[in-house]
């Protein structure tokens, strides 16, 4: 019932109090709204980049000649470019060893090429991809309607294709693609199947591609075009990493690579390419807290001023409760519980404003809406740390004071 009391004391004087008590909040609002918005547009991009860049099925790497990101300026792509090629040497004898693998698929890829069908065609974006069965799986393509490729379209090399929808949304626009020869590169493609919607990327189509036999591909363009790339599935999340050791162990074996010698190939997983995007906002992570942490410790300076004016002002109020049997503890109570309400509410505002104003300026960059949960845990935390600390020495000044003294107070 004290602590009730208390409390209700409190808001009953930080009501009487309005222009003082927004003062004062304001503080707080801007110290945890400067973390806040900053947290809630990082989740944002971190959440539309994530669904984005999440081309490979569970628990799936893949081995590339090039890193995904590489470091070292302008000519970094040089240092790369020399490695040997992955070939489908490499990647039939991979399958033959990694029997722990779920599914190991091979892929080969030409860009920026043009589809035409009939008058109509596309700009020159599109991706083509020449996979075996298993590659289908590790990319997590699936059939919206249609047909999925057989093993013997890579048996006969068969002219068919899967397309993705941007493909369908530019070239058949109101034609059932299903049967339709379509062109690229003056080669004739049967369209047998559609693959389902992929998630953009800050609203930027991931559906601009086609997929073919890797047969066909290589008939296409021959087989030492470029290098493949492997991708590998596990059975589960359990063995996944071990997967991954052993397929970089085969993969040395394979390619000759003496040891100590670094890998003259890469490890591509989406786990590993968000662990570089957490990396690159670490640092500005790190920076939203400095400022609001600089910002917080200022109004908390401003919340014990005004606290102990607000002990001043009210001498013969804390005289007379005294008198009548108010404790001290009940005093440093109110006055305490005063202090976290104030960081409190302005915690609670800042909240509001910085998830609202983040979510509007991630808007501008087609990111998805995200409330970062976890940073609203530690804003509050910290403006109730906030409260408690400045807070504590007009309370005590308070509880403290001589109940014959300040009812001689004017």
């Amino acid at each position: 019932m004290k602590i009730i009391q208390a409390l209700l004391l409190s808001l009953q004087s930080l009501k009487s109090n309005r222009l003082r008590t927004l003062l004062t909040v304001l503080g707080v609002v801007v110290g945890i709204f400067s973390i806040i918005v900053i947290m809630t547009i990082i989740t944002m991009l971190q959440s539309s980049i994530e669904n984005g860049v999440s081309q490979l099925n569970k628990n799936t790497f893949q081995i590339q000649k090039f890193p995904v990101v590489m470091g070292g300026g302008p000519n970094a792509r040089d240092k790369f470019r020399n490695r040997r090629d992955l070939t489908l040497e490499d990647y039939d004898r991979l399958k033959e060893l990694l029997t722990q693998a779920k599914f190991i698929g091979a892929e080969q890829w030409q860009f920026g090429k043009i589809v035409k069908f009939g008058n109509k065609e596309t700009n020159p974006n599109i991706q083509l991809a020449g996979v075996n069965l298993d590659a289908v799986k590790t990319n997590n393509w699936n059939i919206d309607y249609g047909r999925e490729l057989r093993e013997t379209d890579l048996q006969y090399s068969s002219a068919v294709c899967l397309i993705g929808n941007e493909v369908v949304t530019k070239v058949f626009p109101k034609v059932d693609p299903i049967g339709q020869i379509i062109r690229v590169d003056g080669h004739p493609l049967q369209v047998i199947g559609v693959i389902e919607k992929q998630p953009a990327l800050f609203g930027e189509s991931h559906d601009n591609y086609i997929v073919m036999p890797i047969t066909t591909f290589q008939g296409f363009y021959g087989r030492r075009n470029n290098s493949i790339n492997i991708t590998v599935t596990s059975y589960s999340k359990q063995d996944y990493d071990a997967v991954i050791e052993a397929a970089t162990g085969y993969m040395r074996t394979i390619r000759k690579i003496d040891p100590g010698k670094d890998n003259d190939f890469d490890i591509f997983s989406n786990e590993s390419l968000m662990g570089m995007i957490n990396t690159m906002t670490d640092g500005v992570k790190i920076g939203a807290l400095a400022i609001s942490l600089i910002a917080l410790l200022a109004a908390g300076v401003g919340i014990m001023n005004i606290m102990l004016v607000s002990v001043t002002e009210r001498t013969r109020e804390i005289g007379i409760r005294k008198a009548i049997g108010a404790r001290k503890s009940t005093i440093l109570m109110q006055f305490l519980f005063e202090a976290m309400i104030l960081c409190f509410f302005g915690g609670i505002i800042g909240i509001v404003i910085g998830i609202g104003l983040g979510n509007l300026a991630g808007s501008f960059l087609n990111a998805q809406t995200a409330i970062p949960y976890n940073w609203v845990i530690i804003g509050l935390t910290l403006c109730i740390v906030v409260g408690v600390i400045f807070g504590t020495y007009p309370a005590y000044k308070a509880s403290n004071l001589d109940p014959i003294e300040a009812l001689r107070y004017e």
